[in-house]
């Protein structure tokens, strides 16, 4: 149901047109451009609130002055407007609303059930595979010491395929005892899948009840004189409880819960969501969503728990440190798209107030943290500009690098740093190709420029205000030349280059179509900013070169052998992991690889050994 048209929204007209259902609302200004996106029960009553004689809050003011429009789309319920909001706001991004960044997943424990011998790993991404994923950690180091916890105490496995089943004698895993190397059979499949069930009952938090089994079988062992066995079950008794008495357990139980803490320092939100599994504490996380100024902090934990948690898999309960209004209908929601029931609490005694005690305390010192770091980056960023004359504070800067070994897989890397510090979603690497001539860096930062800026890529908001080459004055002038053909003149453009001895000390700064070099002090705040800009560009470049000499390095190994294409060589990477499995296997294994016939594998083995195997 579109509005007026733009510049003549007629408010009064419009809301006699609203009926009482409920539904989603869209503010837009005059080019139609989404502003914001809210949801209603009653849409007659909510949007009418807007245009009443009560007054409004800062966000709300500025937000009426800029609408020109608005849609509106009826749905059936409540908890379908809340999910129609959702992707509204995360398709459109609008200003006003409360945006979560797009962040890394959160990691899992990753076990492979589906084998004989199952592996525990670190996982992040899709959960579509096979096994069991245990989870979600609040950061890759809960995950790690979680893994080392349980290779300690049961032993499992936690090897890459490839290099399970080309194993002809015990790693070292075993040799100090974090492995039972069921690779060469010092284990059956019945007592380490037992080990792999207590391992999964102490991530799921019933360590009590591993305890008791782990009881049980100790005495009976003692029972028909094993003792052997039976003191090795006494140590793992002893080690499980003492890793429970280090744990932060507060008599839980099972308790599986988030208590989220929200907190706010100069206009920056924070919300540390602290996870709770098995009433263990694991660990929180720190997020910080975009707002609109004078955003209310009751809609800001709304629209977290609403976007946070549909994009993850929500525990059965939730804790939070303020009220929000729709705290039934998310439940509601949330419960659905999990598969069971979640409760959202607000008031809550006992060890639960201790945890969102907990979580705010978290949130704020990540809060004064943030506003601390902002304010610091934005002085650099004032004597920046002042530095190098800009014709006002930059907001957006991109540097970019080039890394190669002796010309060969040469790479280009772009990183972008905004008001708020990196922004590593933005960086961007390019393999260079093509016409470059191996080594010549002049041109491959040209192409890199190109590729960067060309078709139509130069829009704002993605045009910085201003771009440094790691470089001389020679790099400098490519990229200058380049950008004039783009028509992109106006862009300020330097280049950083280390001095005598690749000091830091004697860093220059050169401007284009100047000789002499800009002397910045280099222990202010504007030089340091550049040297961070110039080193994580070259960091970024660095890695991107390495994955790629990495795997023509593989490639190469495999290309002298007669009879194995392009096909067969990725099939056997696959399969192996890599280049070092493949020189470990044996003929069997390797003609085990789809598509690799016996003969081939022969030669294969021939070729990395001198001979055939028998």
């Amino acid at each position: 149901m579109p509005a007026a048209m733009p510049g003549s929204f007629d408010a009064e007209g419009f809301l006699r047109t609203l009926t009482h259902r409920p539904g989603v609302y869209r503010m837009l200004d005059a080019a139609g451009k989404v502003l914001y996106v809210g949801k209603a029960k009653d849409l007659q009553r909510r949007v009418s609130s807007y245009f009443g004689s009560r007054p409004h809050d800062a966000k709300t003011t500025l937000l009426l002055r800029s609408v020109a429009g608005m849609d509106v789309t009826v749905t059936g319920t409540e908890q379908e407007a809340l999910l129609l909001e959702y992707n509204l706001i995360k398709e459109h991004k609008p200003r006003f609303n409360v945006v979560l960044r797009d962040d890394k997943s959160y990691p899992y424990i990753h076990v492979s059930t589906d084998q004989e011998f199952p592996r525990f790993e670190f996982h992040r991404g899709s959960r579509r595979g096979g096994g069991r994923y245990f989870g979600p950690f609040p950061s890759a180091g809960a995950v790690r010491e979680t893994l080392q916890q349980i290779q300690k105490l049961f032993r499992v496995r936690q090897c890459s395929d490839s290099f399970f089943a080309n194993r002809s004698r015990p790693c070292l895993q075993y040799q100090i005892q974090r492995c039972t190397a069921p690779c060469v059979g010092l284990i059956d499949a019945e007592d380490y899948r037992r080990d792999v069930d207590d391992a999964i009952q102490f991530i799921e938090g019933r360590g009590t009840a591993v305890l008791a089994g782990l009881v049980t079988r100790m005495e009976a062992c003692a029972a028909r004189l094993d003792y052997e066995r039976a003191a090795r079950y006494r140590d793992q008794i002893s080690a499980i409880r003492h890793v429970q008495q280090q744990q932060s357990i507060d008599g839980g139980g099972e308790t599986d819960l988030d208590a989220l803490g929200l907190a706010e320092e100069h206009g920056q939100y924070c919300v540390a969501v602290l996870m709770i599994r098995g009433g263990r504490v694991l660990g929180a996380r720190t997020l910080f969503p975009r707002t609109a100024p004078g955003t209310p902090p009751l809609e800001v934990l709304s629209a977290f728990v609403l976007q946070h948690y549909l994009g993850q898999s929500p525990p059965p309960e939730i804790l939070l440190s303020a009220e929000v209004e729709d705290a039934d209908a998310l439940g509601e929601v949330l419960g659905e798209r999990a598969g069971h029931p979640v409760a959202l609490r607000q008031r809550v005694r006992g060890k639960r107030r201790r945890w969102i005690e907990m979580a705010l305390g978290n949130a704020r010192q990540a809060a004064r943290s943030r506003a601390a770091a902002a304010a610091t980056l934005a002085e650099q960023y004032e004597q920046l500009a002042e530095a190098l004359s800009l014709p006002a504070v930059p907001q957006r800067l991109e540097c970019f690098d080039i890394s190669h070994t002796q010309g060969g897989e040469t790479v280009a890397s772009c990183v972008v740093f905004t008001a708020s510090g990196p922004a590593r979603a933005d960086y961007r690497r390019y393999n260079i190709r093509g016409e470059v001539t191996a080594g010549d860096d002049y041109a491959a930062l040209a192409e890199a420029v190109g590729r960067r800026f060309g078709r139509g890529k130069a829009t704002a908001p993605t045009v910085p205000d201003l771009l440094l080459i790691d470089g001389g004055r020679a790099q400098l002038s490519r990229v200058s030349d380049v950008l004039e053909e783009l028509g992109l003149n106006s862009l300020p453009v330097f280049s950083i280059a280390k001095g005598e001895g690749r000091r830091a000390s004697a860093d220059r700064i050169f401007r284009p179509r100047e000789e002499a070099p800009l002397r910045l002090a280099t222990d202010t705040p504007a030089m340091h900013l550049l040297q961070y800009l110039r080193d994580e560009a070259h960091r970024f470049a660095l890695g991107g070169h390495r994955q790629r000499r990495a795997r023509r390095q593989a490639g190469s190994a495999l290309e002298a052998i007669p009879g194995l294409g392009p096909r067969r060589r990725r099939a056997l990477l696959q399969h192996f992991g890599g280049l070092q499995g493949i020189t470990r296997a044996g003929i069997d294994d390797l003609a085990a690889t789809p598509g690799i016939s016996r003969p081939l594998a022969e030669r294969i083995y021939g070729h990395f050994h001198g001979d055939a195997a028998d």
